[in-house]
């Protein structure tokens, strides 16, 4: 176009500038993350910082040296599922990130607050320029798999999120209630989209299994997840239990010694997907 500014923040146009320009922002020198896998949500409060926190225990279990990006910004939650409380610290405008009592680099909003519940009011573009900054301005050093956990939702922090970090794949989480259907079906949505290819589908809050019987009863209705995956044509799913005593784990900040099995059909496909079987040879 005669006119054109080459800024396609201000511009609607689906023209050829568009299509080659990438919105990818560069890590800092001195870090290189192989894998970045988001795991997110169409709405909140459905346990997706848990299920980062559980696929971040069994990477780094299995010898990868992995992180966790809490993008999560006005509701930071896995620096106490690790024990995690110390402040981040810095120089140059470089942020260190801290590390849980097993080795996981870990940054989250809550490592730069004086107060742990000091609340973080701030406007969506702020709050966008703050998960970026994670990226961009923490040493990260070497990393294999990068695991981030998502703000809630579709809107512009996520979608930030998407276009600034070259993410590898995504990991949707959900429960079984009906209403959560429709919003499985936007995250996914949203996931093809930006082109992000969907690792697996997790149901949270599955069951809860009986300590005296081991029956498992179904407290908000029977599984979607087998359904989920066939509609939407995700290639893995898991059922995570309502668990006591993980609950007690993550108030304790004991996440590393949390039970990751029910997630290992989902770590499985990112294991071994391309850029991790490079790695290994």
């Amino acid at each position: 176009m005669a006119n054109c500014t080459h800024d396609c923040s201000t511009c609607s146009s689906n023209c050829g500038t568009r299509s080659k320009q990438s919105f990818i922002k560069p890590l800092g020198k001195g870090s290189k993350v192989k894998r970045v896998v988001a795991v997110a949500s169409g709405k909140g409060g459905v346990g997706k910082s848990l299920t980062a926190a559980l696929l971040a225990v069994r990477a780094n279990a299995r010898g990868y040296k992995t992180a966790l990006l809490d993008a999560d910004v006005t509701g930071p939650s896995i620096p106490k599922m690790f024990g995690v409380h110390e402040l981040a610290t810095g120089e140059d405008g470089k942020i260190e990130p801290v590390r849980t009592g097993s080795g996981i680099k870990l940054m989250s909003m809550n490592c730069l607050l004086e107060h742990e519940d000091d609340p973080v009011v701030w406007r969506g573009s702020l709050i966008a320029g703050a998960c970026i900054q994670f990226w961009t301005d923490v040493v990260w050093g070497d990393i294999d798999i990068m695991f981030i956990d998502m703000p809630p939702g579709t809107g512009d922090v996520p979608l930030s999120v998407f276009q600034s970090i070259p993410l590898s794949g995504i990991v949707i989480v959900t429960t079984p209630q009906d209403l959560v259907e429709t919003i499985v079906g936007k995250a996914v949505n949203m996931a093809k989209l930006m082109n992000v290819p969907i690792l697996g589908l997790v149901e949270n809050m599955s069951y809860l299994k009986c300590p005296d019987c081991g029956k498992e009863i179904e407290l908000f209705g029977p599984s979607k997840a087998e359904e989920l995956k066939k509609r939407f044509g995700v290639p893995s799913c898991a059922r995570m239990p309502l668990d006591p005593a993980l609950a007690k784990l993550a108030d304790e900040g004991r996440m590393a010694e949390a039970d990751t099995d029910p997630l290992q059909e989902i770590f499985f496909k990112i294991e071994n997907s391309r850029e991790i079987k490079d790695y290994l040879k």
